[in-house]
């Protein structure tokens, strides 16, 4: 079996421009847009930096984003009960 290169790229563009249609889709039929919420704890910057981005990838294919930030010190019990509000909505 040869080895054959897939371009990573190309195949990212493609599903994020898939994913826009469908994003347009659904808020056409619903007059709503599905969203991303992040749930960052702490400062770690490789953290920021991935929730920076998962947000600026939301809003590439319209979807609505949102950011939420606890300290360090946050409780087990704080971080679950923002979770289960946020699968509420």
């Amino acid at each position: 079996m040869t080895a054959s290169l897939i371009d990573g790229t190309a195949i990212a563009a493609d599903i994020r421009a898939t994913i826009k249609t469908r994003v347009e889709e659904l808020y056409t039929a619903t007059g709503r847009r599905p969203g991303l919420a992040t749930v960052l704890v702490g400062e770690d910057p490789a953290s920021q930096a991935y929730v920076r981005m998962k947000g600026k990838n939301s809003l590439e294919v319209g979807m609505e984003s949102f950011s939420y930030k606890l300290p360090a010190d946050a409780s087990q019990q704080e971080v679950e009960g923002l979770v289960r509000d946020l699968n509420a909505n």
